[in-house]
């Protein structure tokens, strides 16, 4: 049963990767880079400031690295506990796979940029619906792309993004219930 479902994935990882070309692999390289994401940050950091003032933001604050430094250490723990190479690391895919990344990690079961932008895309997504009621789809969709721009530059598997990004997602609901009682705890 394992086997077949790791045998769909790399199929459907086959499939998915291939899907690039050159034309689009400067665009995908920009979406996985983490700093490609500081203008988002930076206007989601104003809209917090705006609508939960500074202490209301720091609480905030403290909670989005608590919740990241959380995803980073699950993921790694994931990673050497389960031990799955990546797809670059594969030698039998090498031949079929485009492979656009400048780097190849270890492994890669599962992915921590697809479950940090999912946990940042849910737990800021529901921070603010209150004023921006769209707010949630546009992030969630900047979240699949940094999630599938993983499976295009040939690091992950599907089912390493799919996982990453429900972890993320649970642990972005999550922080969020946890500020929102730091807040009325906090009176901010």
């Amino acid at each position: 049963m394992l086997d077949q479902l790791l045998e769909y994935d790399t199929e459907l990882f086959l499939f998915l990767n291939n899907l690039g070309n050159t034309s689009w692999d400067g665009f995908w390289r920009f979406v996985t880079e983490k700093w490609s994401s500081i203008p988002l940050y930076a206007v989601l950091l104003y809209l917090i400031h705006k609508h939960y003032g500074l202490k209301g933001m720091l609480v905030i604050i403290v909670s989005v690295a608590l919740m990241i430094t959380a995803t980073d250490q699950l993921a790694n723990l994931f990673k050497y506990g389960i031990k799955r190479p990546r797809p670059c690391q594969v030698a039998e895919l090498k031949e079929t796979m485009r492979y656009v990344a400048d780097g190849c990690g270890r492994y890669g079961y599962f992915s921590a940029h697809a479950a940090s932008s999912m946990a940042a895309a849910v737990f800021l997504g529901l921070s603010l619906q209150k004023w921006y009621k769209y707010l949630p789809f546009l992030l969630l969709i900047w979240a699949i792309m940094t999630g599938y721009s993983r499976i295009y530059l040939g690091v992950h598997y599907p089912l390493d993004v799919i996982t990453g990004m429900a972890i993320g997602g649970l642990l972005g609901w999550g922080f969020y219930l946890l500020q929102q009682w730091g807040q009325r705890k906090f009176n901010t």
